[in-house]
C-alpha cells in the first residue's frame, strides 16, 4: 500500500523538499562531499518523517472513520507491514469501516471478533506474521487494526507500530470526545429549547384551566337553577358576547339571546336542514357554517338540536368555541332531561301503531297521530326490521327509531317479539335505514321489509302483513340480508307469509331436477338457458344475443331440455310451471350454486 503513498506524503512537506534538494539529476542522492552541505536522507528518515506528519493529521482530524482510514494507509511508514482490515465499535459491535474499501475474509473477521477486545494473532494466507491490535482509550476499545507482513518484523518496527496505533488510538479518542462533547451541546440547545417551548405551554395552559373553569362553573350554576335553554342561551351570550340560539331538530328557532333575533324567524326547508345536520355531523366539534358557528345537540347519538352563536365578522377564537362546547353539553344534559319525559309519549306512539296494524277507526287515529305529532294524512309505508344478532327489546327499538331519524325518516314505531315496525310517511331510501342501522348495531345480518304504498288507514293491516312477506322473501333468499321492497317482488307477490320453502324446493326438483341434474354432471347451463328464454318472453333473438350465442345453438339447447325434462314448451300447463319454477330457483334459492 504504501511505499508510493508515504513517498508522496513525504514529498509534500517543507522538510522533505529541503532534503530533496541535493539530490543528483534522475534523482540518485549525490554522494557526501559533491557540492552538498547536507546529509542524504536514509529510508528511514523518510519513515519516520511520514510518521510525524502522519501523527500531526491525525491530531487534526475529529472523524473515527476517517482516522482509521489515514492510519491503514500509511502502515507501512512503520514497516513491512499492510493493512488488511480495519474495524470501527459502534454501539458495542464491531463493524468493517467502510471508507477502507477491503474485503474481509470470513476468517479475519470471525478471529477479530473472538478476541474480544484483546490484541492477538490473526492467520491470514501468505503473510506469516499477523496480528488484531486494538484501538483503546479511556473510553473503552474505539475499533481493531488487523495487520500483517511478509517477514517478520524487527523489535525497532514493532515499536513504530506500536507507536502508530497508540497514536491513531489516542485520536480516535479525541475525535470520540469532541464529537460527545458536539452531541452534548446540541443536546443541551435542544433541551434548552423544548424547556422554552414547555414553559410557553404550561402559561397557555394555565389560562385555558381558568377560562375553562371559569365556563364551566357558570354552566354548572345554570343548569342546577333549572332556567332551561334560555337560561344557557343567555349564560353563552354573556361569556362570547355574540347572539346565542337553538333550534329543534328541524330549524325552528326554540331560543335566541342577544341582538339581531330575525322576526319573523326564517321557515326551514327540511332538505337544506338535513344536508346541514350531516355537515356538521360529519365534524369533531363546532362547525362554522355561514355566519354561524354552529353544534349538535346529542347526548345518546340523536339529535335533539342545534345551538349556534352568531358570527358574522368571524371573531370567534379558541374560548368561543370551548364556551360553546361547554353550552352545548349542558344543553344536552337538559334535553335528554326533556326526551326522558317524553318517553310517555313513546308508549303512546307505540299504542297508537299497534291499533293501527290491528285496524281502527280513521277518527281516533287521525286525532292521536296530530297529538303525538306524526302526519297519517299523507300516505304512509310499513317498514318492518328484523336483526340476526339484536334481541328485540325497548333498546333496539330506540337504535332503529334514531337510525331511522338519523336518515329523515319520519316514522311511529313499536315492537313485535321478533321485528319492529315502523309507520312512516315517506318511502324509505333503497339502503339507508339499513346502512344506518349496520352503523348503530355493528354488524350487517340485518334484514328489512318494505310495503308497498298505503293510501289509507284501512289499508295498513294488509301493508303490515306485505311487509313482512317482503321481509320473509329477503331472509329466505340467497342474498339475506338488505332491505326488499313488496312491490318489487314480482312474482312472489303470490306468495303469502309463512309458507314452507321446503315445498318450494320440492316444487323446483319436481320440474327442473332433471336439467339440474344434467348441468351439474355435464357443467352447463340448461337451466340458466330456459330461465333467459322465459325472461326474454320466448323471443329467440333475444334469448340468445343474452346468453351471447348463436340463434341455431338456443333452438338445440331448448331442444335438449324437452329431451332431458320430458316437458313439452309449447304445452301451456308444463311452460307455466316451468317459468315459475325458474323463477323461484332464481330469486328464491338463489339460483347457479
Amino acid at each position: 500500500m504504501s511505499g508510493s503513498r508515504a513517498h508522496n506524503l513525504y514529498r509534500r512537506c517543507p522538510t522533505g523538499r529541503a532534503a530533496f534538494r541535493g539530490a543528483a539529476p534522475g534523482g540518485s542522492p549525490r554522494p557526501r562531499g559533491e557540492g552538498s552541505a547536507h546529509p542524504v536522507p536514509t529510508p528511514t528518515d523518510h519513515a519516520l518523517h511520514e510518521l510525524m506528519v502522519l501523527f500531526s493529521a491525525l491530531s487534526d482530524t475529529r472523524d473515527e472513520g476517517e482516522i482509521l482510514r489515514l492510519a491503514m494507509d500509511h502502515i507501512a511508514a512503520a514497516g513491512p507491514y499492510s493493512a488488511e482490515a480495519g474495524y470501527l465499535s459502534v454501539e458495542g459491535d464491531l463493524v468493517p469501516n467502510p471508507g477502507d474499501g477491503q474485503t474481509h475474509a470470513s476468517a479475519v473477521d470471525r478471529r477479530v471478533r473472538e478476541l474480544a477486545g484483546q490484541d492477538g494473532h490473526v492467520t491470514v494466507p501468505g503473510r506469516p506474521w499477523g496480528r488484531a491490535l486494538g484501538l483503546r482509550g479511556l473510553e473503552g476499545l474505539h475499533g481493531y487494526l488487523v495487520v500483517t507482513s511478509r517477514s517478520r518484523p524487527t523489535e525497532a518496527e514493532r515499536s513504530l507500530l506500536a507507536t502508530l496505533v497508540r497514536h491513531t488510538a489516542d485520536a480516535m479518542s479525541a475525535a470520540f470526545t469532541h464529537r460527545h462533547q458536539r452531541e452534548d451541546a446540541l443536546e443541551l440547545h435542544r433541551l434548552r429549547e423544548e424547556r422554552t417551548a414547555l414553559q410557553q405551554q404550561l402559561i397557555s395552559v394555565v389560562a385555558e384551566l381558568r377560562c375553562q373553569r371559569a365556563i364551566h362553573a357558570l354552566m354548572a350554576d345554570v343548569a342546577a337553577s333549572g332556567g332551561g335553554e334560555e337560561a344557557i342561551t343567555r349564560a353563552l351570550h354573556e361569556l362570547t358576547g355574540l347572539p346565542a340560539l337553538v333550534e329543534d331538530r328541524f330549524g325552528r328557532l326554540r331560543s335566541w339571546t342577544g341582538p339581531s333575533r330575525p322576526d319573523p324567524y326564517p321557515e326551514p326547508d327540511p332538505v337544506c336542514r338535513d344536508e346541514m345536520l350531516r355537515a356538521v355531523a360529519r365534524e369533531v366539534g363546532p362547525v362554522r357554517i355561514k355566519d354561524r358557528l354552529t353544534t349538535l345537540i346529542r347526548p345518546h347519538g340523536e339529535i335533539l338540536g342545534v345551538l349556534a352563536l352568531v358570527d358574522a365578522r368571524g371573531e370567534a377564537d379558541e374560548h368561543t368555541v370551548l364556551a360553546l362546547e361547554h353550552a352545548a353539553t349542558s344543553l344536552a344534559l337538559e334535553l335528554a332531561h326533556l326526551r326522558n319525559l317524553a318517553e310517555v309519549e313513546l308508549r303512546l306512539h307505540r299504542e297508537l301503531v299497534d291499533d293501527l296494524l290491528a285496524g281502527t277507526d280513521e277518527a281516533s287515529a287521525y286525532a292521536r297521530s296530530e297529538a303525538v305529532g306524526h302526519d297519517l294524512h299523507r300516505s304512509q309505508y310499513i317498514v318492518v326490521v328484523q336483526w340476526s344478532n339484536r334481541t328485540v327489546d325497548d333498546s333496539f327499538a330506540q337504535t332503529v327509531g334514531r337510525a331511522a331519524s338519523a336518515v329523515g325518516m319520519r316514522s311511529l314505531l313499536t315492537r313485535r317479539s321478533d321485528h319492529v315496525v315502523l309507520v312512516a310517511d315517506d318511502r324509505p331510501h333503497a339502503r339507508a335505514l339499513y346502512e344506518a342501522l349496520a352503523r348503530e348495531t355493528g354488524t350487517r345480518s340485518g334484514t328489512i321489509g318494505v310495503s308497498a304504498l298505503c293510501d289509507s288507514l284501512d289499508d295498513i293491516p294488509h301493508r303490515y302483513q306485505e311487509a313482512q312477506r317482503a321481509l320473509e322473501v329477503r331472509r329466505h333468499s340467497h342474498e339475506r340480508y338488505g332491505t326488499t321492497f313488496f312491490d318489487e317482488l314480482g312474482l312472489y307477490r303470490v306468495l303469502g307469509p309463512g309458507n314452507d320453502y321446503r315445498e318450494l324446493e320440492t316444487f323446483v326438483h319436481e320440474w327442473l331436477g332433471q336439467l339440474i341434474d344434467y348441468d351439474s354432471r355435464h357443467h352447463t347451463a340448461m337451466v340458466e338457458t330456459l330461465s333467459r328464454y322465459f325472461d326474454c318472453g320466448g323471443n329467440y333473438d333475444e334469448t340468445a344475443e343474452s346468453l351471447a350465442i348463436h340463434r341455431s345453438t338456443l333452438r338445440y339447447r331448448l331442444q335438449r331440455i324437452r329431451d332431458i325434462s320430458g316437458n313439452d314448451l309449447a304445452n301451456v300447463e308444463d311452460r307455466l310451471n316451468l317459468q315459475v319454477a325458474t323463477r323461484v330457483w332464481t330469486i328464491v334459492l338463489g339460483g347457479p350454486g
